[in-house]
C-alpha cells in the first residue's frame, strides 16, 4: 500500500511544476486545433502520481488508462516523443516497449493484460479509474492476483466520476449484505444422483 501524505519528492527530473505545464500545453494545442483525435488531461493528482511513482522501477511495467500523459512522463518516456504521439492522435492508446509503458482506452481493457504480466514475474502497476474500479472485471483480476500472489499492484485513481457523472450516482453508494452458513454445496444436495 502506498501512504498518502508526507513530504513529496521529485519523480526522476520532473516536478509537479513540469507536469501541470505539460498538461496545459497539451490543452492549448488541443484547443487550437493541432490534435485531432480525443484528449483526456489530467490535473490535481500530481502530488500523488509523483509519490507513487517514486516506487515504479524502470524494470516495471505501467499499465494506464485514456488519461495516461503524467503516467507516462513519470515512468521515464521523453516529453518529445510523448507529444509526438499525442499530437499524431495517440492520447489514448500511448505504448512504449522500450519504457514497459502500456495505455488502452478502454475502460478496464488493461486490466486482465496487466494480469497476464504480472503472471509472468514482471513487476506491474495498474492504474483504472474509480468507474473501472467499480466494475466486475476489476474485482476479477484483484481476487486472481491476490490468489495467486502476483507482483501488481492496482492504483485506483478516484476523482469521483464517471465519464460525466458522479460515480456515486452512476454505482450508486449503498451496500446491503448479511453472512449466513450454506446448508447445501454450490451445486445439488450435497448426495451422488444417477441420473
Amino acid at each position: 500500500m502506498i501512504e498518502k501524505g508526507g513530504d513529496v519528492k521529485e519523480a526522476g527530473d520532473l516536478t509537479k511544476e513540469d507536469l501541470v505545464a505539460f498538461e496545459v500545453e497539451m490543452a492549448q494545442l488541443f484547443e487550437a486545433a493541432q490534435i485531432h483525435a480525443p484528449v483526456h488531461l489530467s490535473g490535481g493528482n500530481e502530488d500523488d502520481l509523483i509519490r507513487i511513482f517514486q516506487h515504479v522501477k524502470p524494470t516495471d511495467w505501467v499499465f494506464s488508462t485514456h488519461r495516461s500523459h503524467y503516467h507516462a512522463l513519470l515512468k521515464g518516456i521523453s516529453k518529445e516523443w510523448l507529444k509526438a504521439e499525442i499530437l499524431a492522435g495517440h492520447s489514448i492508446t500511448l505504448n512504449n516497449r522500450e519504457h514497459k509503458f502500456f495505455s488502452s482506452a478502454i475502460v478496464g481493457g488493461i486490466l486482465p493484460i496487466a494480469v497476464g504480466v504480472a503472471m509472468t514475474g514482471e513487476t506491474t502497476w495498474c492504474f483504472v479509474g474509480d468507474m473501472a474500479g467499480s466494475g466486475g472485471i476489476f474485482f476479477e483480476c484483484y481476487k486472481y492476483a491476490i490468489g495467486h500472489d502476483l507482483p501488481i499492484t492496482f492504483v485506483i485513481e478516484d476523482n469521483g466520476w464517471s465519464v460525466n457523472s458522479p460515480t456515486k450516482e452512476v454505482w450508486g453508494s449503498k451496500l446491503s449484505s448479511y453472512e449466513y452458513l450454506r446448508q447445501y454445496p454450490h451445486v445439488g444436495s450435497g448426495k451422488w444422483v444417477t441420473f
